[in-house]
């Protein structure tokens, strides 16, 4: 029979190893984030720095389109982000924080990533095809952010901010929707009549 003594002692976890069978341990740099408050406000600097870039790649991909309905999509989203951006800047407002970007390695991959299909496919509906498969990976991407990013948000207990970043994933969801319908109505059929021709 336990005693409730020998039952605490036996339901505490054994302390985590810091080592990996198959990968060094990651180093954290100086100024890394100590809490989730200030992991929360390092990704919300990381995100806007995304979203800003965006605001900048988006009309590129819209000149680069063919389909009026892409084109459309693309620069509607442009307007959401540029309402995305400045949402944002009221999160930190909340926070008692400066707006402040600080760069999105992944956002800057997946950018890069859209330039070069562009480069690599001829313009028309393969291209196409190519910008939703690109602006798709960035919503993803973004879904991912704005979910984790509320869920801090609403854990830290601001729930203003978590309202707003709600709003945003919204959003972001409802622009990969589009894509998906571009992509299905016609797009990737007109693309892949390129390959009978």
């Amino acid at each position: 029979m336990k005693t409730a003594e020998t039952k605490k002692a036996s339901t505490k976890k054994a302390p985590a190893k810091t080592t990996q069978s198959k990968g060094k341990t990651v180093k954290a740099k100086s100024n890394a984030a100590e809490g989730l408050r200030e992991l929360f406000v390092d990704s919300l600097k990381d995100i806007y720095w995304a979203e800003k870039a965006l605001t900048k790649a988006l009309p590129k991909m819209a000149k680069n389109a063919t389909s009026e309905n892409l084109i459309t999509a693309i620069n509607e989203h442009l307007t959401v982000t540029q309402g995305q951006v400045e949402r944002l800047e009221k999160v930190f407002e909340l926070l008692g924080e400066k707006a402040a970007a600080k760069k999105c390695d992944a956002m800057e991959g997946l950018i890069k990533e859209g330039e070069s299909i562009m480069e690599e496919t001829q313009e028309g509906p393969v291209r196409d095809a190519g910008i939703i498969s690109a602006s798709q990976k960035i919503e993803h991407y973004e879904i991912a952010s704005y979910g984790t990013l509320a869920a801090f948000a609403l854990t830290l207990a601001e729930e203003d901010a978590a309202a707003l970043l709600q709003q945003t994933l919204e959003e972001e969801k409802e622009a990969d929707t589009i894509l998906t319908e571009a992509a299905y109505n016609t797009i990737n059929f007109d693309a892949s009549e390129e390959d009978e021709e």
